[in-house]
């Protein structure tokens, strides 16, 4: 029982959507209804600015880690990996936003760098790199979540991490299709 109330609080978590209310209070936009419509880091930052940005971009990686912290204090590395997903969950499809949320990223490394710090910071450090050569977000997303797993193996990380690390990549790269074709067609904004 113990178990489902970890996971159920970590979707809970998840839910606080923090690049809304960012918006909402600093700069009285509905980032829902502005740029890519998104509920996510990017969005903010490019519509509410840089500080706004990075106010977002820190309370989406502390669900991360909250969400973790939590579940490591009540179980081990299956019930981590589960709140993982149920926090990721949360964040993109939030209970308190009709369930329709950001794109997992800044969650997803909030999570993996409180799971392993050695893969969030390679993961960190893939998605900077991009993100300064290329200019797109998206891309930058894509190139770290892909990485994850991949990182996780290096590392010899417990299988129900790996589950996770794929879980991750998996719903990212799906959440961002309509990056992918935006990047296709040449419509993909790039990073100011």
């Amino acid at each position: 029982m113990q178990y489902l109330w970890t996971v159920l609080a970590s979707y809970l978590i998840g839910s606080i959507p923090f690049s809304y209310l960012v918006a909402r209070y600093w700069k009285g936009i509905d980032i829902r209804n502005i740029g890519s419509g998104n509920v996510g880091t990017t969005n903010v930052w490019r519509n509410a600015g840089p500080v706004a940005g990075i106010l977002a971009l820190v309370g989406d990686l502390g669900k991360g880690v909250l969400a973790i912290m939590l579940a490591r204090h009540y179980g081990g590395s299956l019930l981590v990996a589960l709140s993982g997903m149920a926090v990721l969950a949360g964040h993109s499809w939030p209970l308190f936003l009709g369930f329709k949320g950001g794109k997992l990223v800044a969650t997803g490394v909030g999570v993996i760098v409180a799971i392993s710090p050695p893969v969030g910071i390679l993961a960190a450090v893939i998605w900077l790199s991009t993100v300064g050569i290329t200019k797109y977000v998206s891309i930058a997303s894509i190139l770290a979540v892909t990485a994850i797993p991949v990182l996780m193996l290096a590392f010899h990380l417990q299988w129900p991490y790996l589950v996770l690390g794929i879980f991750i990549t998996i719903f990212a790269v799906v959440k961002h299709i309509p990056n992918i074709k935006r990047l296709l067609a040449g419509t993909e904004p790039k990073l100011r």
